[in-house]
């Protein structure tokens, strides 16, 4: 990966270390070219300054910075910036292993509130595969505090995502 690349080597220390191990690096290297694929046509994560990182089989993080423009009437981030900031997570671990895969449903829970200036991470981690069907878990953290629980269901399309 180019070292301007907006998604980083995937770095275990943040993950499931037990998982490691058991990543082929044929396997590894698919899920970091779809995630570049995948990126270089985002426009909303990187209109929203959204950065990817550890990424592997099942799994993506994603980053972002809550802005000013980002704040309710409550001095808040808006909960619409979290949902897409999990969301985006999602969409990248579920997208890790070749075919097409988009959201069939998702659900968020809000936990505590986010302010202009934090800088949050979701960790996207990938529950069951069965079929065309996916159950994939994301947690929106700022600091140590959760901010937010999503869960995403993701369906398989018949043709391929991937670079080129």
């Amino acid at each position: 990966m180019a070292a301007d690349s907006p998604i980083e080597r995937t770095t275990w220390s943040r993950m499931d270390p037990d998982r490691a191990p058991d990543v082929e690096p044929g396997r590894q290297a698919q899920a970091e070219a779809q995630a570049h694929a995948m990126y270089a046509t985002d426009r909303a994560s990187q209109g929203l300054g959204i950065e990817i990182s550890d990424v592997a089989p099942g799994r993506a993080t994603a980053t972002m910075s809550v802005t000013g423009s980002m704040v309710n009437g409550h001095g808040t981030c808006h909960g619409g910036y979290l949902f897409l900031l999990a969301d985006s997570a999602f969409a990248f671990a579920c997208n890790t292993h070749g075919p097409l895969a988009v959201a069939a449903g998702a659900d968020v829970v809000f936990v505590a509130a986010a302010f202009e200036g934090d800088r949050l991470v979701a960790e996207a981690v990938e529950r069951v595969v069965q079929g065309r069907s996916g159950v994939y878990d994301v947690t929106v953290r700022r600091d140590r505090v959760v901010v937010a629980e999503f869960r995403g269901r993701s369906r398989t399309l018949p043709r391929s995502a991937g670079p080129g």
